[in-house]
């Protein structure tokens, strides 16, 4: 690690899904649209399992995936995916939000710096998420809309996952005349897919890691923060 210059200003990123929450928020999303009835129980669980496995092994079809998880919301509309997404805060994401994370974000919002939540999880479903843990910058996979403002089932430019959170963080630098350079950066995130981030920041943090991030970690020496401790 180089030397940091002082007085740059700080910017902290996490990853979201098994990050800042112990669950999966896409996935859960999915599982949550079969209990209310909006997806074939059978087909759906069996497609959904499909797509997680290969998120989880690095291979997944990031389109494929977007224009099946937002299938349904697309075909019920604005006023009937709100309604359900606010049951999905209730039921699913507010027991989710441990007392822990909560802490690590505002230690680093009271510090000044500015916090961002960069996930491969679409807009729909964390947008709300963001809010409720008190972020207010959110990079997410970005959704097409059509001409009436709805979601098309299509991904607007860069997909916020593996190389692509790298391009939409220095989108969103560059919109405010920055660079890498400029900022002291941190990155905590628990994902292999996510490793060209952590490699690009000053400070990566290897948070809940699985076997082999914790071993990449230990190996690049990363910091390793097992930021949950086991529920039962």
């Amino acid at each position: 690690m180089t030397d940091i210059p002082a007085n740059r200003p700080r910017l902290t990123l996490f990853d979201l899904d098994h990050t800042l929450l112990p669950i999966d928020s896409d996935y859960e999303w999915g599982a949550f649209t079969i209990r209310i009835g909006w997806n074939d129980p059978v087909e759906f669980a069996r497609r959904n399992d499909a797509f997680y496995a290969d998120y989880q092994a690095g291979t997944l079809d990031v389109h494929d995936y977007v224009r099946f998880a937002t299938e349904s919301v697309r075909q019920r509309g604005p006023e009937a995916a709100a309604a359900a997404h606010a049951q999905f805060m209730r039921e699913v994401i507010a027991p989710a939000i441990r007392p822990e994370a909560l802490a690590l974000l505002r230690q680093h919002q009271q510090a000044g710096d500015t916090v961002l939540i960069v996930t491969a999880t679409n807009e729909f479903v964390t947008r709300p998420i963001a809010q409720a843990l008190g972020v207010s910058e959110l990079l997410a996979m970005p959704l097409a809309r059509d001409a009436s403002g709805w979601y098309t089932g299509e991904i607007d430019g860069t997909p916020t996952m593996r190389e692509g959170k790298v391009r939409r963080m220095e989108q969103w630098l560059a919109a405010r005349q920055l660079a890498w350079g400029d900022v002291e950066s941190t990155f905590y995130s628990d994902s292999m897919n996510d490793v060209p981030l952590l490699e690009k920041v000053d400070h990566p943090v290897a948070t809940n890691p699985d076997a082999r991030l914790r071993a990449l970690a230990q190996e690049c020496g990363w910091r390793i923060l097992d930021l949950f401790t086991p529920h039962p």
